[in-house]
């Protein structure tokens, strides 16, 4: 359960308890909300910006690969929405001052030890509410 007010992530275990991560949320303009599944799970994804935010920042690159440099960090789970991808993701970040802000495009943004963990216990098909 994402709670964007709140700039946290539960993750409910089936013991019932919730393990809560900060994350960032998509700065205004750029929230939603509604029910979605983890469609992919990928190590050290590459990035590649949807063609609406290149248009906003023609500056960016087309990919760019994994490593340091990557807004991504070192997971990313990929959100679906009836088996499309939404192109929103859960990820870490190269930058772990950035999280717990409203800043993102959409996307939830997490400490990369955070991500890891939470990559770790999540399964693709998990079911996540955004509110």
């Amino acid at each position: 359960v994402i709670r964007k007010d709140e700039k946290a992530l539960y993750l409910v275990t089936r013991q019932g308890q919730a393990l809560r991560y900060q994350i960032s949320v998509g700065r205004d303009g750029f929230g939603w909300t509604g029910i979605v599944k983890v469609g992919a799970k990928t190590e050290w994804p590459e990035w590649r910006p949807p063609q609406e935010m290149r248009a906003r920042q023609p500056e960016l690159p087309k990919m760019v690969p994994a490593g340091p440099y990557n807004p991504l960090g070192a997971r990313a789970l990929y959100l679906s929405r009836d088996g499309r991808d939404t192109l929103y993701r859960i990820h870490g970040t190269n930058d772990p001052s950035g999280v717990g802000f409203d800043g993102t495009s959409g996307c939830f943004r997490l400490t990369n030890t955070d991500v890891i963990d939470l990559f770790e216990r999540v399964a693709v098909g998990a079911k996540v509410v955004v509110q």
